[in-house]
């Protein structure tokens, strides 16, 4: 586990930035928090990896609050404003991976989650 701004990192082999095991880049600086356990991990695959129950995505109902940190200064974004962002924190500029949208609908509610 890792700690940023005292913040709890949970995860696999979770470096300094919130690297992983599974995303090391050096575009791979942020964790999700997911709100099943209400833990921020770098990815789907060691929230996966790490809990003993299924992931369930940040709620829409909760997008004013925070669920995503950059892993270079520890700012909280919320969902809405790291999707605005456009791949940079806002805080300290740091380059975010844009493949993290491919893996959108793991981290947030999305319109599609309702229709399940």
């Amino acid at each position: 586990m890792q700690s940023i701004n005292d913040h709890d990192i949970h995860g696999v082999a979770v470096g300094p930035e919130t690297r992983c095991a599974h995303y090391d880049t050096d575009r791979d600086v942020v964790a999700f928090k997911f709100a099943c356990c209400e833990r921020y991990y770098p990815c789907f695959r060691c929230h996966e990896e790490s809990t003993a129950h299924e992931a369930v995505p940040w709620p829409r109902g909760r997008f004013d609050e925070p669920s995503v940190l950059c892993g270079v200064c520890g700012t909280e974004l919320t969902a809405p404003d790291y999707r605005a962002a456009d791949y940079s924190c806002p805080t300290c500029d740091a380059p975010f991976n844009p493949g993290c949208a491919n893996h959108a609908e793991l981290y947030f509610e999305t319109a599609d989650s309702d229709s399940e």
